[in-house]
């Protein structure tokens, strides 16, 4: 007999797992759209390639990618393509190995939390969004 924490089966695991990874996202991408001007200074101050391009492309995957994975849309293509993104967004944002003291550190968590939040879109991409989805109506 397998054990199941959630009762229902896996579909409200599912669910509970994209409320949680794209909360983040979704979250970000809002500040980031709502004070556009300043998400493309920090995209300079960043070194990232083509700061107003950039800026848009992280507003698209974080606001418009993030909810339509929280509503499972076009999951598993989705999921890959942010995990893609944040791992991305780890090299150009949290490259701490060249950085020392606390700012190293910081941006050494947030570099692994990144790789983390990867692993997790990426299991969500195999496992698919479950029933409580638009992908499953």
């Amino acid at each position: 007999m397998r054990y199941n924490l959630f009762g229902q089966g896996n579909d409200l695991a599912l669910l509970v797992s994209r409320v949680l990874l794209t909360s983040l996202f979704i979250l970000f991408g809002w500040s980031k759209i709502t004070g556009f001007a300043g998400t493309v200074d920090f995209m300079a101050h960043e070194g990232a390639p083509i700061p107003m391009l950039s800026a848009v492309v992280a507003v698209v995957m974080e606001l418009a990618v993030g909810i339509l994975l929280l509503v499972g849309f076009f999951t598993r293509p989705l999921a890959v393509l942010l995990a893609i993104y944040t791992v991305a967004t780890a090299f150009i944002g949290h490259h701490f190995w060249t950085m020392t003291g606390m700012e190293q550190m910081a941006n050494m968590i947030n570099f692994y939390k990144n790789l983390s939040i990867a692993g997790g879109l990426i299991v969500l991409a195999v496992a698919g969004p479950g029933k409580f989805s638009i992908d499953r109506k």
